[in-house]
């Protein structure tokens, strides 16, 4: 069973514990995930199976969207709800003005420091175990784009947004900074991921399906190809004999192509992920 299987994470499991989930009811011995979603998150997680897994790193490039409710007034430790309230302060009358002023900021390219609690490694450990031995340290700032922020509703103490984002950007952190450009503090209450990559929530099946689905052997129909895992890459067609030497990582001339492509065989069979350099490939993951 290789490809892709687009879960529609529940809250309370880890991203990991999914993974174990989905490995022991399809029983298969490779699988993994992209793009970590916290325990409480829910929403999109697309899980790699079999020699998907050897394309994991290219579909965890994509962009991201996310749909956040974000509490006013309170700050926590780790900037989510599942945090200790470290801080409360009055939250100012909101209105629309107010609110696009404050998150005006928030739109474009910009600089983001992680929050300690995640899974960012700093000298081989994780953020959270630091977090979670008492320890905070000094975190490098990471470019981050933010390609969309919409206000989408609020009340007296809290904010529903729409965000649409690069990878390795944190939803918590654009809270906890709302919170701040506002004065009276924030954390994120609750996150659902829309969108990761080319995978939305429209082709996502609820965790709690798989054992029925599994049961009846109707996985594959739901699996994305490695192929279709990588549409946001593009495609370039080689022939059945050049199919040969790029499965010996010989390189083939093919046709300029911007950055990195996806090198499709005869039937469209995903044959390796690459670059186009002075009109020929040059591979960075041979498939077959």
């Amino acid at each position: 069973m290789d490809g892709v299987l687009v879960i529609d994470k529940p809250t309370g499991p880890t991203s990991f514990d999914v993974v174990r989930q989905v490995r022991t009811l399809l029983k298969v011995k490779k699988a993994g995930h992209t793009g970590t979603l916290d325990p409480m998150a829910t929403g999109v997680l697309p899980v790699c199976l079999g020699d998907g897994t050897k394309v994991a790193g290219y579909i965890t490039e994509g962009d991201k969207a996310y749909d956040a409710v974000v509490r006013l007034g309170q700050e926590t430790d780790t900037q989510d709800a599942q945090g200790k309230v470290l801080a409360t302060a009055p939250v100012p009358a909101l209105t629309a003005a107010l609110l696009e002023s404050a998150l005006a900021s928030f739109r474009g390219t910009f600089e983001q420091v992680p929050p300690m609690y995640s899974a960012v490694k700093v000298a081989g450990k994780r953020l959270y175990e630091l977090a979670r031995a008492g320890e905070e340290i000094e975190r490098a700032s990471r470019t981050v784009t933010v390609y969309e922020l919409v206000l989408r509703d609020f009340s007296a103490d809290r904010l529903w947004l729409s965000v649409r984002c690069s990878k390795g950007f944190f939803v918590r952190t654009l809270a906890s900074d709302v919170g701040r450009a506002l004065g009276c503090g924030a954390h994120l209450e609750s996150l659902r991921r829309t969108a990761s990559g080319p995978f939305t929530l429209a082709r996502a099946l609820p965790l709690a399906e798989l054992g029925a689905l599994a049961a009846a052997g109707a996985v594959a129909g739901r699996l994305v190809s490695m192929s279709d895992a990588l549409t946001e890459l593009p495609a370039v067609r080689v022939s059945a004999e050049d199919a040969r030497r790029v499965s010996h990582g010989v390189p083939v001339e093919v046709a300029p192509a911007p950055g990195r492509v996806r090198v499709l065989g005869p039937e469209d069979a995903l044959l390796a992920v690459g670059e186009v350099v002075s009109g020929r490939l040059r591979y960075l993951r041979v498939l077959v």
